[in-house]
């Protein structure tokens, strides 16, 4: 998977402050108990660990790595890897607490983890990704395995750093095993359906949210914000769906065009010109702020966290915001948005997608069979549209946004299965 440095942020919160403040409005409706409340909000485990690596120059350099486990309540924990300059523990925390609201909320039996190191994959060759990836992955023996903590890939990792992982895992244990990680190539284990994964899960979605808005998507108009894995596939599917997508942005650049863009050759174009969308000709050139306040039916953020923020949110123009990336709108922005009457799919939600195929890796490892693509996708969409129809009849029934709809339903299965084990 590509490297994309993530866009320089104005309006930055924290992000474990930003999914605590949202906690804290579902557990209050709700009515959680204070025991439940404090077990839930804080990480069952945090591992900070120093990685000597060394480099292709023969010097040594010592990076930090991060392992949060946020809850097992429901099962094993699950959660990405994350090689990023910017990677810090408050990040890491969160994202493992939104990986086990994520996984609640989609009816899937694992707990939320996170992981990452503070790097710069950019800046380095495969040789010293490759080192840096087996020297975590032996930082983290004691809290890696198939029914415990499994791994992903995430932001500047990909396919070939979960083979890393899951080669140097059996070797410490004297036999190969695939179900230590999802995310892996095809040949060792990968599903089919895991590389569009997410970005289905969104299309899944917004088809399922259009309906309850009665929108039609033959004359519905989308951008998407964030061209890689997720934004594309989004794109690419939803405009097989009908939709016309209009406006796309990567990291360097964002084009519209009213009639309509051609998404496959987007996708052609990226690939054959280094992963960017820089110098595309078929579409008009507009500024990365522009796309995401353009007068369309459907919004998809699908690059990095903290797009729509406090600054810019009165702007906002679309009628659904689909969330394609992690946190993309700043807890500052969810009150104008709401106040705007602006219907969001949050990313708990509608970015499941990618750890229910995760999942189906994993029981595939653990069985010793191989699906098809078809079933892969035939379950993967009924699990989406199922979770979206349960948070949106929790949305209509409380009379809350469907973020706080979301995370209600997933606060209260685990807090549900907490008392069923029996508590601490």
């Amino acid at each position: 998977m590509a490297y994309i440095e993530p866009a320089p942020i104005l309006d930055k919160e924290n992000p474990f402050e930003a999914m605590m403040s949202r906690f804290q409005t579902a557990s209050q409706i709700l009515g959680l108990d204070d025991e439940v409340y404090n077990v839930l909000k804080s990480p069952a485990r945090q591992a900070i660990v120093s990685l000597p690596v060394t480099m292709d120059d023969g010097s040594i350099k010592v990076f930090e790595g991060y392992r949060v486990i946020h809850s097992t309540i429901l099962g094993p924990s699950k959660g990405g890897i994350r090689f990023d300059p910017h990677v810090n523990l408050d990040e890491v925390k969160a994202l493992a607490a939104w990986m086990t609201w994520k996984c609640a909320v989609v009816d899937i039996p694992y707990g939320g983890a996170k992981g990452g190191v503070a790097c710069n994959p950019r800046e380095m060759s495969a040789g010293e990704i490759e080192r840096l990836m087996r020297s975590y992955t032996l930082a983290m023996i004691d809290i890696f395995g198939p029914d415990k903590d499994i791994p992903a890939p995430d932001m500047g990792t990909g396919p070939r750093e979960m083979a890393w992982l899951m080669d140097e895992y059996s070797r410490t244990q004297g036999m190969t095993v695939n179900a230590v990680v999802t995310g892996k190539p095809i040949v060792l284990g990968g599903s089919l359906g895991r590389t569009e994964a997410t970005g289905r899960g969104v299309m899944v979605t917004a088809m399922s949210a259009m309906q309850k808005l009665k929108i039609n998507p033959y004359n519905a108009t989308c951008a998407v914000q964030g061209f890689g894995n997720v934004g594309s596939w989004a794109a690419r599917l939803l405009a097989e769906r009908g939709l016309k997508v209009v406006a796309i942005s990567d990291l360097n650049s964002a084009y519209y065009n009213s009639n309509g863009i051609d998404i496959e050759a987007a996708v052609k174009y990226r690939d054959a010109n280094k992963g960017t969308l820089d110098g595309f000709k078929d579409a008009e050139k507009i500024s990365g702020t522009e796309i995401l306040t353009l007068p369309v039916d459907l919004l998809v953020p699908a690059a990095t966290e903290d797009v729509i923020t406090g600054n810019n949110a009165d702007k906002i123009q679309a009628k659904l915001i689909v969330e394609g990336a992690n946190g993309p709108t700043s807890s500052k922005a969810d009150n104008i948005i709401n106040e705007k009457g602006i219907i969001v799919a949050p990313d708990i939600l509608a970015n499941a997608g990618g750890v229910t195929v995760s999942y189906f890796e994993w029981v595939q490892n653990r069985l010793g069979y191989k699906w098809t693509a078809e079933r892969v996708n035939r379950r993967s969409d009924r699990i989406m549209k199922d979770a979206f129809d349960h948070v949106y009849k929790t949305s209509v029934e409380y009379k809350v946004p469907l973020r706080i709809a979301a995370y209600m339903v997933a606060i209260d299965k685990v807090a549900k299965t907490y008392k069923y084990r029996g508590g601490f």
